[in-house]
């Protein structure tokens, strides 16, 4: 239905649920069956069911059991198989699916032939992705610099950002990127109204700047106007 509640609710009365991503408009699931779930909102074919239409109850994306990650943006979204392949869905006006046009898609399309993906976020119009070796990658819009290349050129294809193969998770918000390394250091980018990136002032960057000096650093959320990160105190 579509009744506000203020109180959690379960979601039906299935315990196989194994992933779930919330986005602005939508949510996605994975069980640990390895299907793949989608419900809300439905505009640009953001659920992935081959049409437009919103569904108030978890539909599953075609039948195939090879689902391993997912992340949503404001109405694209992205996942990673098992066998390491990326795919995306919904809105791609900036080229924020990366398929080197600006077509939308209702239905999953492949992103390249690579086989070497590992973790993904969606923000507002774009997208980053880390590689099993270590780089990370970005694409589509790039008003703000968050796609972290130094400029702010859109990209509607998965671009390198710099060489390092150290870069251990990121997390997307609305305009912004939060990210971490293997060293345990934070490093942000894009845009910084109200000081989302953390380092002191309100000015937006296009490259990669680190948060402070600290290498304790132990995992990131970039939310739209704001980011978190928790530190390992532990070590």
């Amino acid at each position: 239905n579509n009744t506000h509640v203020s109180s959690p609710v379960q979601i039906g009365t299935l315990t196989n649920w194994n992933l779930v991503y919330s986005s602005y408009y939508h949510t996605l699931s994975i069980k640990t069956n390895g299907t793949l779930w989608t419900w809300g909102f439905g505009y640009y074919g953001m659920l992935g069911l081959g049409d437009t239409n919103h569904r108030s109850s978890p539909v599953q994306l075609g039948t195939l059991t090879d689902w391993k990650n997912i992340s949503g943006g404001r109405y694209h979204s992205l996942a990673i198989k098992t066998d390491g392949t990326l795919w995306g869905w919904g809105y791609n006006n900036y080229g924020q699916l990366g398929i080197a046009n600006t077509s939308n898609r209702s239905s999953p399309v492949q992103i390249g032939s690579l086989t070497n993906w590992k973790q993904i976020c969606c923000g507002f119009y774009f997208s980053m992705a880390i590689k099993t070796n270590g780089t990370l990658w970005s694409w589509g819009n790039n008003s703000y610099g968050q796609l972290s290349l130094g400029d702010n050129t859109d990209r509607s294809s998965p671009v390198q950002i710099g060489t390092l193969t150290n870069w251990k998770l990121i997390s997307c918000g609305r305009y912004h990127i939060v990210s971490l390394k293997t060293d345990g250091s934070l490093w942000s980018c894009g845009r910084n109204l109200e000081g989302r990136l953390g380092i002191g002032d309100t000015a937006d960057r296009s490259s990669p700047i680190q948060i402070g000096t600290l290498t304790n650093w132990k995992s990131v959320s970039s939310s739209q106007y704001h980011s978190i990160a928790l530190k390992d105190n532990l070590g």
